[in-house]
């Protein structure tokens, strides 16, 4: 077992209007009226009121280069996952020398050395921290990089462990990409971090916190085209297939149930879902696969109006908010999920202790 002791989600300094972000960006993908006039609508249609970038607006129509857009997500990432860590470590009433283990998360840049090596040095980690980055589980990772750090800390039950993602979907803008794909995506993420502190079942004590009692993986046949990055000169081109809510719907419900199986527990007795806000349409189906209440992801949808899809992080960021509003009751579970590139899912089943 691992338990869930602190969640810290921070986003990016510039925050925006849905429509301020059309009318600035909008001109950088499309100079034909039709295409603008889609782009409106959908992201009108979005679910999104503002989001937060990490440039100011106006910086963006000089961004051309992959290069550049690299440079800038490590040097603001990097200070977003500061944030974020040092944060979550205060919350959880830990040191930076506490930390034993650290997975970190992104689709959105690349660097080597990456974010979670510089900060070892910038937070005072211990010199001898295992680190594990990741790239490529794209929305799905804030979750899976919670299954993972539970299978680290069954094996390491005295050990801390952080999982930190760090999302600046902005800066993969591509100039002149009028697709349908870039027109919706354009409408939908934002930029932000989020940082995890998980300790093992002998470290947990009497922590307050959210229990991992298991975790499961999928990946769906026949959908890899259907999300994920075109990587090429210009960087990250986004591939976002017509389908994916389909799958959502057909595939998700059979992984909670057998999630759920081995505890003895339903679809009913879930007192809390933390579900990654990919989308309205993600969102709906994701309800009726599991013929969900009419505000069982309220959580989710106020997530993503307020700051949009933060890809990996943005269940983070939900599940920040599950904590602060003390759900789920003692002695219920809850479920965390997520979906990715692949098309992959994970999903996680969370329990508040009757007593710590």
């Amino acid at each position: 077992m691992s338990r869930v002791v602190a969640v810290s989600p921070v986003l990016a300094g510039h925050r925006y209007e849905q429509a301020e972000i059309t009318t600035h960006i909008g001109p950088l993908l499309s100079s034909d009226p039709g295409r603008l006039a889609a782009l409106a609508r959908l992201h009108a249609a979005s679910g999104v009121r503002t989001r937060h970038l990490a440039l100011p607006l106006e910086r963006y129509a000089g961004l051309h280069s992959f290069g550049d857009a690299n440079d800038l997500f490590l040097t603001i990432g990097a200070d977003l996952a500061e944030d974020a860590v040092r944060r979550a470590l205060t919350a959880a009433d830990l040191a930076p020398t506490d930390v034993d283990f650290l997975l970190f998360t992104t689709v959105t840049g690349v660097g080597a050395p990456s974010i979670d090596a510089l900060l070892v040095e910038r937070l005072g980690l211990r010199p001898d921290v295992k680190r594990l980055p990741s790239f490529g589980l794209g929305c799905v990772a804030g979750a899976s990089g919670i299954a993972r750090v539970h299978d680290y800390l069954a094996g390491h039950p005295d050990d801390v462990a952080l999982v930190v993602s760090v999302e600046l979907c902005s800066l993969t803008i591509q100039h002149g990409d009028d697709s349908m794909a870039n027109l919706v995506s354009s409408g939908l993420f934002g930029d932000g971090a989020a940082a995890v502190v998980m300790v093992g079942d002998r470290r947990a004590g009497s922590r307050d916190g959210l229990d991992v009692l298991g975790t499961r993986s999928g990946v769906y046949p026949d959908t890899a085209g259907m999300l994920g990055w075109d990587v090429g000169g210009s960087g990250f081109r986004i591939v976002l297939g017509a389908g994916l809510a389909d799958v959502v719907e057909a595939r998700l419900r059979a992984d909670v149930e057998t999630l759920l199986a081995p505890h003895g527990a339903q679809v009913a007795d879930v007192a809390a879902w933390v579900a990654h806000p990919g989308g309205p349409r993600i969102l709906d189906a994701a309800a009726q696969a599991l013929t969900l209440e009419e505000h069982a992801l309220d959580r989710s949808r106020r997530s993503l109006a307020a700051v949009g899809n933060l890809s990996s992080s943005s269940v983070l960021h939900v599940l920040a908010d599950t904590l602060v509003d003390g759900a789920p009751p003692p002695g219920r579970l809850a479920v965390l999920f997520a979906f990715g590139p692949g098309v992959s899912a994970e999903v996680v089943l969370l329990h508040r202790p009757e007593e710590v």
